[in-house]
């Protein structure tokens, strides 16, 4: 190999380590690398010029605190001590997963996105949490599969579902158009329009039917495709900004009188929700909403709300 090429392998695991967060020190690379410290100084300059041509939001700085070279917001792959913390504890707390799948995520999180010198008092945060974990009751996995779902959403092709209904433990036959992948309340949910709906009760029902994931036994991709006219395609956010407990049904409008000790519980709860007027004894507030889930948060406030038809 000659100079040049081993001056650019040496630039490339100069830059790779402090990319992972590494704390580099002129000495240690020198010994590391055979060359002298000031050929990792002219290596850690020619790093700065690159970076400053070409715009990029990255420096190298040395570190007095602990006398080494570190990258200065390194393309932001790694996350914050609390953007890591915050993001493993959302995972754990929403127990979607077994230990088998929540926990190799975890650990991956932490491995990709964690400086090295950082690793360890994250792990330690996490680890009570991690061992108190309990997992879903279904005990079914949720990971397989659910990419070629989103596959077959993004494709527009229709697929056929072995379901398992909640009501009645019995396997059923579905044939649907999938238009989204939700999570809310422990479990994903596939939306989905029926293909074969005149079969049912109300066959012009223009909204999705809901299906949680773990409950789906097994399904299959077909090679059929359904057209979505842009402006009539299914907006997870439009939707489940209006869905309570992932319970499907028509698209209503509610009207309450809230006067609990909290306001802005109603709003996050409800985030189509606006306040009509307010007076010493409430508040007077409107909503549009999916199905008959608000029902079940509506009963469980109590003396807090009154409905208004």
């Amino acid at each position: 190999m000659d100079a040049t090429a081993v001056k650019s392998e040496r630039l490339l695991q100069i830059y790779s380590k402090l990319v992972s967060g590494e704390i580099l020190k002129k000495k240690e690379l020198a010994q590391h690398f055979h060359v002298t410290e000031r050929s990792i100084q002219r290596d850690i300059e020619a790093l700065r010029c690159f970076f400053a041509e070409e715009g990029l939001l990255q420096d190298v700085v040395y570190d007095k605190k602990a006398r080494g070279y570190r990258m200065e917001n390194p393309a932001l792959r790694t996350l914050e001590n609390s953007e890591i913390l915050a993001v493993c504890k959302i995972l754990l707390e929403s127990r979607s997963m077994r230990r088998d799948e929540m926990f190799p995520i975890l650990d991956k999180l932490i491995a990709c996105c964690v400086p090295e010198r950082n690793r360890k008092a994250v792990q330690e945060l996490l680890a009570n949490e991690k061992y108190h974990y309990i997992e879903p009751r279904h005990g079914q996995p949720v990971l397989n599969g659910m990419w070629e779902l989103g596959q077959a959403i993004q494709n527009h092709q229709i697929i056929e579902i072995e379901y398992e209904r909640l009501k009645e433990p019995r396997l059923v036959k579905r044939k649907v158009k999938p238009v989204g992948i939700m999570f809310s309340e422990y479990y994903f949910y596939l939306t989905a329009f029926l293909e074969d709906k005149e079969s049912f009760e109300n066959p012009d029902d223009l909204f999705p039917t809901i299906y949680r994931i773990d409950r789906i036994r097994s399904f299959r991709v077909t090679e059929e495709h359904f057209a979505v006219p842009y402006k009539d395609r299914f907006q997870e956010g439009e939707f489940r900004k209006r869905v309570q407990f992932m319970y499907g049904g028509k698209l209503e409008h509610i009207k309450f009188k809230y006067t609990g000790p909290s306001i802005e519980a109603v709003l996050d709860r409800l985030p189509t929700a606006e306040i009509v007027e307010q007076d010493e004894d409430g508040w007077l507030v409107t909503a549009e909403v999916f199905g008959k889930g608000i029902d079940m948060w509506l009963r469980s406030q109590g003396e807090n709300i009154q409905t208004i038809n």
